[in-house]
């Protein structure tokens, strides 16, 4: 794996750990609902499903 692509995994998880800690989960527990699902439900899914597609990118490029 070339260094770049390690960087860029370090980043990421880096930034899944910043975005997945208590107090950014905190801005978004509130009782507002979205479709009727909570806010926080959606922040969690949202981020989760980018940080998939963001290391699918990276695992993409590695490969080729």
């Amino acid at each position: 794996m070339k260094k770049r692509h390690q960087q860029k995994l370090v980043i990421l998880s880096i930034s899944l750990f910043v975005l997945f800690n208590a107090p950014v989960l905190l801005l978004f527990n509130s009782a507002d609902h979205f479709m009727g699902f909570p806010i926080i439900y959606g922040y969690i899914f949202i981020v989760w499903t980018l940080s998939v597609l963001s290391s699918f990118i990276i695992f993409k490029k590695f490969h080729e």
